[in-house]
């Protein structure tokens, strides 16, 4: 059975995600912990959602509230919130639903900015990390696997992704009120991960010239070199604060990058600007909320820009939708073929038996070649009809009738699936 712990946007604040997001190694571990209840699990943190996306060893529906209650009370140990207020702040999906769910997430159709880029390839890179953990199960990639493909599909079909705006062009749509020559705007950013490319070329689209990039850990002349920009040299952090007009923040560090009392020093500097304008991105915050209380600083983070997203532009959304909506009828269709292949495979291997047992005897009479070329074929149209049957039977929800009968009929001994192995490591199909 398939499980998803959800805390989003939609469900939670920004505060509880970001402590949800510092916790996401520790809830990873703490689920493995369960190996009695989680054959398997892959989570997803991003800056606007924390999901833990499960494969559950018990499919009974019964089992359901049992596993939702277990998930919850693992990830609140691992991250130090209460589980009533996970209860509160989040959604729980289970079977069929969790399918559906996960790929409007990773086709942007549940980010806050509706169609946003980033999350195609935060969700990508959520299973690879799982992989090398060795927490994914066939059932899990398969799962993230079609909600690769899903994102693909509807990006090239849909016009949502160009009607929709990622966050951090969001961010620079809401500065530009603020800002009234680009080209003659001092930037500095602080990050040099994938969210900060994404931000230079965001800048760069509006006319940015003179930008600046900063890294606490010391990669902003790599950083730089590649991307044409200048880096702050070490020791020059205040100098490069204090003459910024913007500041463009996007680490993935767990520590405030920028506080009120080393803003307060920079604009104290002689040749300071005069006003700043502040652009968060980061989750975990990069910028503490008191900086916000000095003159001239003014500060948008995750929560303010998420409040001027835009409403979804109707006609992208609801071809999208229907997209992902036929995916996951899909996906839970070959899922419930899955209940019957136990039935098949005893069923031909009994067919075949026999077939082999007769060939045997034929031979034994003197029958030729084509004899057995006959019987062979004449298996494997007899196996055809009830091959179709069971695949229709199993895709209507009467999986077990289809068992039932083989068994009754044939006096077979059907073995359920056993329990789904854990890859370590496979090849992206989606690559």
């Amino acid at each position: 059975m398939l499980l998803c712990f959800s805390s989003s946007h939609r469900t939670a604040d920004f505060d509880l995600l970001e402590r949800l997001e510092r916790s996401a190694p520790a809830v990873t571990a703490a689920l493995a912990e369960h190996s009695e209840l989680v054959a398997g699990s892959v989570v997803v943190a991003t800056c606007n959602r924390f999901e833990a996306y499960l494969d559950i060893d018990d499919p009974l529906p019964s089992a359901r509230a049992v596993s939702s209650e277990t998930v919850i009370d693992a990830v609140s140990a691992a991250s130090g919130i209460s589980a009533d207020e996970l209860r509160r702040a989040s959604a729980v999906y289970c079977d069929h639903s969790v399918a559906e769910h996960l790929f409007a997430v990773s086709s942007g159709l549940e980010s806050v900015v509706v169609g946003e880029g980033e999350i195609a390839g935060q969700v990508r890179r959520s299973l690879e990390s799982a992989r090398a953990a060795g927490t994914v199960t066939s059932d899990l990639e398969r799962l993230f696997q079609v909600a690769s493909r899903t994102s693909r599909g509807v990006k090239n079909r849909t016009g949502i992704m160009t009607a929709g705006r990622s966050m951090v062009r969001l961010a620079l749509d809401l500065a530009e009120s603020r800002i009234t020559d680009w080209s003659q705007t001092k930037v500095l950013l602080v990050g040099t991960g994938k969210y900060a490319g994404a931000s230079l070329a965001a800048l760069r689209d509006k006319g940015a010239e003179d930008v600046r990039v900063y890294s606490a850990s010391g990669r902003a002349a790599k950083f730089a070199l590649s991307h044409d920009v200048r880096p702050v040299v070490e020791g020059g952090l205040l100098e490069a604060l204090g003459r910024a007009d913007l500041v463009v923040t996007c680490t993935t560090v767990t520590d405030y990058v920028l506080t009120r009392d080393l803003l307060a020093e920079a604009a104290a500097q002689p040749g300071a600007a005069e006003r700043r304008l502040i652009v968060d991105l980061g989750l975990p915050r990069n910028v503490d909320p008191a900086v916000a209380e000095l003159d001239g600083a003014e500060l948008l983070d995750l929560e303010t820009i998420s409040i001027h997203a835009p409403l979804e532009e109707l006609s992208a959304a609801d071809d999208a939708r229907s997209i992902v909506g036929a995916a996951a009828a899909e996906f839970a269709a070959q899922t419930a073929e899955q209940a019957v292949t136990p039935a098949l495979v005893a069923l031909r291997k009994h067919v075949f038996d026999v077939l082999d047992a007769e060939i045997e005897r034929a031979r034994s009479r003197g029958a030729d070649e084509q004899t057995e070329v006959a019987l062979r074929h004449l298996a494997g149209v007899l196996l055809h009809t009830p091959s179709v049957r069971a695949r229709e039977l199993a895709r209507s929800g009467e999986a077990e009738a289809f068992v039932a009968g083989a068994a009754a009929l044939f006096g077979l001994e059907i073995e359920p699936e056993s329990v789904r192995p854990r890859l370590s490591a496979i090849d992206d199909q989606t690559a």
